[in-house]
């Protein structure tokens, strides 16, 4: 069935599918045209990540770089050409008024959810597969130099404000677009003389500055996503209805905006420090560059040299800008560390390098220095980072936008671009790297480290960086090669269990028994066939049966599970897997499957749509293998739902809640039958339909009736008539009233449970201490294939054996947890539970260099970046302990509240932070 254009998807082409082959080297050919010619401006488009998995494994694409491709795949694999392009699971539920598009889905990752191709590999696509809908964004430069390009997948939206009447207009537009540009678009629409008008800043409600600055960006105005500005005009002018604004390059378009819409504000321009201007006329012109002087900023409390605490300080949240709790969670842990609260609460002004090459001319140091103290200012309940966002987008392009990001690479860029702009060295000396050849490690230590020190010095180097030995080995010479290095922090890998645990809902085809949730324990780098097998012997499978593993999308049946060699890697956490028990020859009968629809959300005109909302499980069946009418088709449904059938005092308990919650209940009870229909990623074809007439003693008498394309008007089959089913599959949907839910309890067909069913018991085996973390990191291990070693002795790259020793450690200890581990087509998120010491975490042991002093490498933990949930759908949050006291709190963004100590041991724990103990 033609899908129709309103709907944001494409009419079926007539174009003939290539060979797989085929279509590798035509994509190949037209990404790398686009790669050669890249140029602001251009089109990319988003596609589902999961089609465009489905479509390199057919066409055996090894790993999307653009360019290189491999036909590595396991023995006696047989890819399947992949259904339509769906790109429905990116999008809202929210369609504009020309059927197009309005928003895609916030907290989407790249390689994860969505990935991009240029415009020319859409249209082929498009043609070989149809779907859609389509998503098209720009290409924009990004960085200082402006020739860093990134796609902008997520254009600023603004909530425009009218200060007569507080009525609100969404606009959305580049987050590189001119103010001018801003002012150009707002009064072309709304027909406004540019002299008439002025934008504010309205974060949050609050009027602040002016947006004046007609040549300035909205990314370096800090605007944010969902950010408030406030339009004033004469009060004369006239206002047109509720709109929203549409940027798309040189074009406008005005759309509505849902009168329902709220406002969330999360992000905003940039704060005057001299106060706020008061009139329509007042231009309070901002300066580019900030103060040389820092020690006249108001109401920032000191923090004694003994660490004491000011009462009243030190438990300010902040606002999420638009996905930045990664950065939050970051900036916590940093300004609850001492010594750089210590450092940033004085005049710092000395200390600033504005001519590092290697630094941000100072400015990054002080948009975190000013975002300190507003932290440590006593009265406030939260604060929101926009000034120091938009350096840090910037800086550090990558962490631009609204997309999620990892609070650890954001830590790492932020204490080196730190360290750069407080490097006390002016003038870095030229000193070649060497190695010990023999000397001893003390000297050698010692020589490496002051070199260090003569290119890097700084608060940063002071009391976060340590020293580690390391030694490689070559294994054909034996060559010893030692170096001493700098590190910032320690990335610790999480030694983790070979296995996995699956949670899978089984069905039975013949109605013999409820839905069952099993959970199974197969290898992580496992295929198909070993979870079948694992599932066979947990249901106990009758030599009689087989079991067809599908998964469930959207109440859909999103694709099958048959190729026995699929890797296990591929099904994310958060899949919902199912299994149906099916007759053993279940692949040369016909089957048939049953999905359900709600007879209260659909009206009559569309009651035969197959594409109106379904609910619960799809079921699947086989007939039998004489079927010759209708009443075969209609006792296979039967059969089907058999299991759910109330008895009947359950059946009078709910009529009588029911008839409480809604006294009004249809009687029109319906099943609609499609015919010939395959599964094409949750795509559904021509339907047919079938009447069901009034239910009796738990079972109904069922009327097929066989539509055209349009849903309407058809062939009546009877029960007692011929029923031909052509193909392997037909497709039926039931449609549920009050009546049904009376006489069937479909609980159990709602709420499947993901792969990983967070009610599982976590086994003994997957809690690790953090000291079988540090020994898996400090081991003797070979050097990867792609990371090998120059031997100088042999003249040949080497697969050396390296060994890494702690050789000096500094006061403030990062220890990085490495959760996020990557395979060939999918990140995992690693959940195991790391048991850290909270107090007296001593590495002595673990020191290589025993120091002449009597000092003692005994640290404290005082906060905690923790990430909760998955890739996709991931939240950070922050433990930290107060300055001074033994009081923990949870800084989840805004909202600060305190917690018990014991409870902040969790499997969340990403980035740990020791001080080392008086």
């Amino acid at each position: 069935m033609t899908i129709p254009s309103s709907a944001g998807f494409f009419p079926a082409s007539s174009c003939l599918p290539c060979t797989p082959e085929e279509e590798k080297e035509i994509i190949l050919e037209l990404i790398k045209a686009s790669d050669a010619n890249l140029k602001e401006g251009d089109v990319f488009y988003l596609i589902s990540s999961r089609w465009w998995r489905s479509w390199r494994e057919y066409v055996r694409l090894d790993e999307y770089d653009g360019l290189s491709s491999s036909s590595e795949q396991p023995e006696g694999y047989i890819p399947h050409r992949p259904g339509e392009i769906d790109n429905m699971v990116l999008i809202l539920n929210v369609m504009n008024r020309d059927g197009g598009i309005s928003d895609i889905q916030r907290n989407l990752l790249e390689g994860t959810d969505y990935d991009l191709v240029p415009e020319e590999v859409w249209k082929k696509l498009l043609e070989w597969y149809n779907g859609g809908p389509e998503i098209p964004r720009k290409l924009i430069s990004d960085g200082l130099n402006g020739k860093n390009f990134v796609v902008e997948v997520y254009p600023l939206c603004l909530c425009l404000v009218d200060g007569r009447d507080n009525s609100q207009r969404g606009i959305r537009i580049s987050r590189k677009a001119t103010v001018g540009k801003l002012y150009e678009i707002v009064c072309s629409v709304l027909k406004l003389d540019l002299s008439k008008v002025i934008i504010w800043d309205y974060y949050n409600k609050n009027k602040g500055s002016m947006i004046i600055k007609l040549d300035e960006t909205l990314d370096e105005v800090a605007l944010h996503m969902d950010q408030e500005i406030l339009l004033e005009i004469k009060p004369d002018e006239l206002w047109p209805s509720s709109s929203e604004i549409v940027s798309t390059g040189n074009e406008l378009a005005l759309v509505p905006i849902e009168p329902s819409r709220t406002s969330v504000a999360i992000a905003g321009g940039r704060a005057l420090s001299n106060g706020h201007a008061a009139g329509f006329g007042s231009y309070l012109l901002q300066g580019n560059s900030y103060s040389s002087s820092l020690s006249d900023i108001e109401n920032v409390e000191s923090i004694s040299s003994n660490g004491g605490k000011v009462d009243g300080i030190g438990l300010t949240g902040l606002h999420n800008l638009g996905n930045t709790c990664f950065m939050n969670s970051a900036i916590q842990c940093l300004v609850h560390t001492p010594p750089l609260v210590e450092f940033f609460l004085q005049d710092y002004s000395e200390e600033i390098n504005e001519q590092n090459p290697l630094g941000m001319q100072g400015e990054l140091a002080i948009a975190f220095g000013e975002l300190l103290r507003k932290l440590w200012r006593s009265g406030r309940s939260s604060v929101a980072p926009r000034e120091f966002k938009g350096k840090l987008a910037r800086f550090a392009p990558q962490f631009s936008g609204y997309n999620q990001h990892d609070s650890q690479e954001l830590l790492a860029f932020l204490l080196d671009g730190l360290h750069e702009d407080l490097n006390r060295v002016k003038s870095k000396p030229y000193i070649e790297a060497k190695d010990a050849n023999g000397h001893p490690d003390g000297e050698f230590a010692d020589e490496c480290w002051g070199n260090h020190k003569a290119r890097n010095d700084s608060v940063i180097v002071d009391i976060c960086q340590g020293q580690y030995k390391s030694t490689l080995v070559c294994p054909i010479c034996n060559k010893v090669s030692v170096t001493f290095d700098p590190f910032m922090y320690l990335s610790l890998p999480l030694p983790s269990t070979i296995t996995r645990q699956m949670t899978i809902t089984v069905f039975s085809s013949d109605g013999s028994a409820l839905p069952m949730p099993y959970t199974v324990t197969v290898s992580k780098n496992g295929r198909c066939k070993d979870l079948i097998q694992a599932l066979s012997t947990a249901c106990c499978l009758r030599s009689s049966e087989s079991l067809l593993v599908a998964e469930v999308h959207d109440h859909r049946i999103y694709r099958y599970m048959e190729n026995m060699l699929e890797s296990l890697s591929t099904i994310k956490d958060e899949d919902h897997i199912v299994a149906y028990r099916l007759p053993s020859n279940h692949r040369e009968i016909p089957q048939i499957q049953i999905f359900h629809r709600s007879v209260e959300k659909c009206s009559t005109q569309f009651r035969y749509n197959s594409h109106q909302e379904l609910l619960g499980a799809p079921l699947v069946m086989c007939l039998t293998e004489n079927y010759n009418s209708g009443a075969d088709v209609h006792a296979a449904v039967r059969a089907a739902l058999t299991p759910l059938l109330r008895s009947k005092t359950q059946c009078l308990h709910h009529q009588a809640k029911s008839s409480k919650d809604n006294d009004y209940r249809p009687s029109l009870d319906g099943v609609t039958l499609t015919d010939n229909s395959a599964v094409s990623n949750g795509s559904d074809t021509s339907p047919t339909a079938m009447e069901i007439d009034s239910i009796s003693n738990g079972f109904s008498t069922f009327q097929l009736v066989l539509t055209n394309d349009s849903g309407v008007n058809g062939l009546t089959i009877d029960d007692d008539k011929d029923f031909l089913v052509e193909g392997k599959s037909i497709k039926v949907y039931l449609d549920w009233s009050h009546r049904e839910h009376d006489l069937y309890d479909s609980s159990y067909l709602d709420h499947l449970p993901g792969v990983y069913n967070s009610g599982n018991q976590k086994t003994g085996q997957e809690a690790v201490s953090l000291f079988s973390c540090m020994d898996a990191f400090l081991k003797e291990e070979p050097l990867g294939p792609d990371d090998m070693w120059y031997c100088p002795t042999c003249k040949e790259h080497r697969q050396a054996t390296k060994k890494l020793d702690l050789w000096r450690l500094p006061e403030i200890l990062v220890v990085h947890l490495k959760r996020f581990s990557y395979s060939r087509y999918m990140k995992n998120k690693l959940d195991t539970f790391v048991n850290f010491p909270v107090h007296n975490l001593d590495l002595n042991k673990y020191l290589k260099h025993k120091p002449c002093t009597t000092e003692s490498y005994v640290y404290e933990l005082y906060a905690i970046s923790n990430h909760y949930g998955g890739l996709g759908g991931g939240h950070y949050s922050a433990y930290a302990k107060l300055i001074g006291e033994d009081s923990w709190y949870h800084f989840d963004d805004s909202h600060v509240s305190p917690v018990n100590e014991d409870s902040i041991k969790t499997s969340a724990a990403y980035v740990l932070f020791y001080q080392r103990s008086k």
